[in-house]
């Protein structure tokens, strides 16, 4: 069902980003703009755009293999195959969660949730919680799961934003934000290309929860969990932590292994411009975090790189011919 990678998400969810730019071309948001919508209206949304301009989604089709033969690209999915001239690959930014490899060494008894699989703290048994991963997910929910339970933060501070989302100040500086996030911060200009290799490697702030809160629920920040003991969660200052349940909310990372062309960095990230692959003509992606600006992998900004990607496959020339649209002269989508 369309939207449902929103609905697999935590059921308190909310996006960071006021309703008035969470909007996909072509649609508003069906929300009061100063509003944050939910994880559900999110999916909703993305179901109505869907059936709004008739886009021919195919259920329940997992692609396990990309590649090329004879000049056309081959997508392999179970037993069925697509063949394409042109493919835009937007399974998203994040898909894997990254997961220590020592996870595997805690007691089974222990109850191991991420992202994908936590819903709410009824999944939770009696006992104390350890939430590794200090970000916004992680401070999230370490703060919805000390309502019933002795909660634990694990991991680096990453600060704060100085505006509280939702407040008065937010209002007022969102819009100018927003324009420098989208006009500003992207790889077309000086400053932009200079915060984009930062931007990758940085920590997003905390910004809903504020760390005053996370200290008055009850949460207790600790070091970073680096291994295991004896079955037990070990802290990085040698502490053993004796608790029932534990979530990883340690981020996500890339998974294109499924694509089977020589695109890819050393690191498994795609080679691009602007989500151009030059070296595979008729390769494309969109959705990933700062494609071509810091908004590339939010609803109210994948929209400019969609556009930019469609202009490309509208004017290219498979087997040196124009694509029908570039025949008829019609603008770019």
């Amino acid at each position: 069902r369309i939207g449902d990678a929103w609905r697999g998400r935590w059921d308190s969810l909310r996006l960071f980003t006021p309703a008035r730019y969470a909007a996909l071309p072509g649609m508003r948001f069906p929300a009061p703009a100063r509003s944050y919508p939910s994880r559900d209206e999110v999916a909703d949304y993305l179901e109505a755009y869907a059936a709004r301009f008739g886009l021919p989604v195919q259920h329940g089709v997992r692609v396990d293999r990309l590649s090329e033969d004879g000049g056309r690209f081959v997508l392999a999915a179970g037993g069925r195959r697509f063949e394409a001239d042109h493919v835009v690959v937007a399974s998203g930014a994040y898909q894997r969660p990254r997961i220590p490899a020592f996870a595997a060494e805690l007691d089974p008894g222990i109850v191991q949730l991420d992202c994908t699989g936590y819903r709410n703290p009824s999944q939770l048994r009696d006992g104390g919680v350890l939430v590794v991963g200090a970000g916004n997910s992680g401070a999230e929910i370490a703060f919805e799961a000390a309502r019933g339970h002795q909660t634990w933060l694990s991991g680096p501070d990453t600060g704060h934003l100085p505006v509280r989302t939702g407040s008065a100040w937010d209002r007022l500086l969102t819009p100018p934000f927003w324009f420098v996030a989208s006009h500003v911060l992207t790889v077309a200009t000086p400053v932009g290309r200079m915060v984009r290799p930062k931007a990758l490697a940085g920590r997003a702030p905390l910004e809903r929860v504020r760390p005053k809160e996370l200290a008055a629920a009850g949460v207790q920040r600790v070091p970073r969990t680096v291994g295991v003991r004896d079955g037990a969660p070990v802290l990085e200052d040698g502490r053993v932590m004796e608790v029932a349940n534990l979530l990883w909310c340690t981020g996500f990372r890339p998974d294109f292994g499924w694509v089977d062309l020589p695109v890819l960095d050393q690191d498994g990230l795609p080679l691009h411009h602007r989500g151009v692959v030059g070296s595979q003509p008729g390769l494309y992606f969109v959705g990933l975090f700062f494609l071509s600006g810091f908004t590339s992998s939010l609803l109210g900004g994948v929209g400019t790189d969609a556009g930019h990607v469609a202009a490309q496959i509208a004017a290219r020339r498979p087997n040196g011919r124009p694509t029908a649209q570039a025949l008829a002269g019609s603008p770019a989508p």
